[in-house]
């Protein structure tokens, strides 16, 4: 079953053309990495996925449920509808400042789920401790590593229990050390056949955990296919050259 459906999105800041047609498909339970350079278009491409962008041609469908068809959208109801099938995670983490470990992971259950209380901290505490962070539900993020922001931002978008996740160069902000503690629980995820979309930059992981790598230049998919097709044997120029750097 495809969960994702992108044709021929485009996306345009005024006159400046981000997106120049992308098309893909992703089926349940698997996982794209996308790569490319610095400004080729791919957290653009993944803000469109999840409503944070509006294209400005081209068709989504996430699901079964087309969220837009030729830059037409759904009604605002589907949209919403749709937007709950979808997870995001940011490079940033986003967490609210102000709000502990726990009440970050069940403000959006209770507020846009309509769950219980108790329901959703159960759910959360369920999370926690499947981040390795049952002792941290009461601290705030500012008293968190950034690998432990990022570990509750995970949790807190699984809380939702979307139908894919999408990872925005979810270690950019991260060190070395912190990075591996990340891409450990990426891969759990993808154990438990999480259909999952990753914008990253981190070349082996994208080897060793994608089923399909998609890269990005300039606002177009220059090249895809199994990680053995593009990260090991690579046919476009382009992507030989941007593969040596690493």
């Amino acid at each position: 079953m495809e969960v994702i459906s992108v044709q021929n999105v485009k996306k345009s800041f005024k006159k400046f053309e981000v997106l120049k047609g992308i098309s893909f498909t992703v089926k349940e339970g698997e996982v794209l990495s996308i790569i490319g350079p610095s400004g080729s278009g791919k957290s653009t491409l993944l803000r469109c996925i999840t409503q944070l962008e509006t294209v400005t041609d081209g068709s989504i469908s996430i699901c079964g449920q087309t969220l837009v068809k030729d830059s037409v959208y759904a009604s605002k109801e589907d949209c919403l509808n749709i937007g709950l099938k979808v997870g995001l995670v940011f490079q940033n983490f986003n967490l609210f400042p102000h709000m502990n470990v726990l009440e970050n992971i069940i403000c959006a259950q209770i507020n846009v789920l309509k769950r219980s209380k108790d329901e959703a901290i159960q759910i959360a505490r369920e999370l926690l401790k499947k981040m390795n962070l049952s002792d941290k539900e009461n601290s705030y993020p500012c008293e968190l590593s950034g690998g432990q922001q990022q570990r509750v931002s995970i949790a807190r978008a699984l809380a939702m229990k979307p139908e894919v996740l999408f990872f925005d160069e979810p270690t950019s902000a991260l060190d070395p050390e912190l990075t591996g503690e990340i891409l450990k629980v990426i891969r759990s995820l993808a154990e438990e056949n999480m259909t999952m979309v990753v914008v990253t930059h981190e070349m082996s992981f994208a080897r060793d955990l994608s089923d399909k790598i998609i890269f990005m230049d300039k606002g177009v998919i220059v090249e895809e296919g199994t990680p053995e097709q593009v990260i090991n044997n690579p046919q476009n120029e382009r992507t030989k050259a941007f593969l040596s750097r690493f």
